[in-house]
């Protein structure tokens, strides 16, 4: 099926449905525009897929109002006008990059598509030759900017980083190269972004992020994050092992109770957010509460030290005596013996005791989604039951 033009009036206006599919998994979407069409009698509605139980597909509607009502919040947020270029370094079957072409058409903002695959000295020479002053990046893509020690074209003045946490160590070297690097948090179910930081933020703390004023913000006891506005999604389609659709509905009224803890301040009519961590990623080791995003980001921090050669991840696996073990996963072939004994020993330095790794294991790959995040349950599936002793 040939791609609508996103930026385009007649796509954003029409009662067409949109299905963000993966050109790699192209049969996750098979049947879901009937059930969308004929069953959710959905008009004007797009669909993106997000992680499902046991892999089945599991995607997420919402409509093109959701798209340009976040649109219209971050253009306002970013002063981003119709003299604006952005430039798109993301897949538009992931919300990030989709929703540049939403804030481009509700701005009238000129736009261009990376050429060829990612390389980030192609992406700062386009940057350059386009006068791109807008774009968008993930974690990944910063790392390789900074790791390569890329200076920024003058021309960009924003460079809004999401999809995930960027280490504060990593942030600080990107802006000494000039990137105008300014966080997000969002999610799939959001449109795009629930909160931002703004490159002159006044007394605000470098994890703080500005929540974008379409949305109503709560936590509960455990700090657990329920956001509600007009750009939350509609629910879920998910189809079954037989292969029959059904779909799951998000209460507006209610909003969506997401899986991550955050802290909320105020500051005058200012509400601030910082991300502490996903609600999966607290475990329990010997009875205490562990936060494995906390534990990922300090493992960063030392692999950026030692110049350590590959990504590191922190896999929990279960442990019959701890309840869960730690172990440290690095690609096959990429790191010397001295240098991952290093890594560990670094690591486990700056942990209380039962957070430290009990192993460091070799794979041949870490398995990553499109955006270069981590894939944590597939990393414990293949790396199964720890050994007895550590290495």
């Amino acid at each position: 099926m040939e791609t609508p033009d996103l930026t385009s009036a007649r796509f954003w206006e029409s009662d067409d449905n949109h299905i963000a599919t993966d050109p790699l998994r192209p049969d996750d979407a098979d049947g879901l525009a009937e059930f969308a069409r004929e069953t959710l009698d959905a008009r004007g509605w797009c669909f993106f897929q997000t992680s499902g139980s046991e892999g089945l597909p599991k995607w997420v509607g919402l409509t093109k109002e959701a798209f340009l009502v976040s649109a219209r919040a971050v253009n306002a947020f970013f002063n981003a006008t119709a003299n604006d270029r952005w430039l798109v370094a993301l897949p538009i079957h992931h919300v990030g990059g989709f929703a540049i072409h939403a804030r481009c058409f509700a701005a009238g903002s000129s736009m261009r598509r990376m050429n060829g695959e990612w390389s980030p000295s192609a992406f700062a020479a386009q940057c350059a030759e386009q006068r791109v002053t807008l774009t968008s990046l993930v974690p990944t893509q910063v790392f390789d900017l900074a790791s390569q020690r890329i200076a920024a074209p003058s021309c960009l003045r924003t460079v809004i980083v999401g999809g995930g946490a960027l280490s504060a160590v990593l942030r600080e070297q990107a802006m000494s190269l000039g990137w105008p690097i300014c966080c997000s948090y969002g999610m799939t179910e959001a449109a795009s972004q629930i909160a931002t930081q703004s490159a002159d933020a006044a007394a605000v703390t470098a994890e703080e992020m500005e929540v974008l004023p379409h949305w109503e913000v709560a936590t509960d006891a455990d700090g657990v994050l329920t956001v509600r506005g007009p750009a939350l999604a509609k629910g879920y389609a998910s189809r079954s092992k037989e292969g029959s659709w059904q779909w799951q509905a998000i209460d507006g009224a209610v909003g969506l109770r997401t899986r991550d803890r955050v802290r909320i301040r105020l500051l005058g009519a200012r509400r601030l957010l910082q991300f502490v961590g996903r609600e999966s990623a607290f475990i329990k080791i010997c009875g205490e509460l562990v936060n494995r995003d906390a534990l990922q980001t300090r493992l960063d921090h030392v692999a950026e030290q030692i110049h350590f050669p590959t990504s590191a991840v922190v896999v929990p696996l279960d442990d019959p005596r701890r309840g869960t073990t730690l172990v440290i996963a690095v690609e096959r072939s990429r790191s010397s013996p001295e240098s991952r004994a290093i890594l560990r020993e670094r690591f486990n330095a700056e942990c209380l005791p039962f957070e430290r790794a009990t192993e460091l294991r070799e794979i041949p790959v870490i398995p990553r989604t499109s955006l270069g995040k981590a894939r944590i349950t597939e990393l414990t599936k293949m790396l199964g039951e720890p050994c007895s002793a550590p290495n």
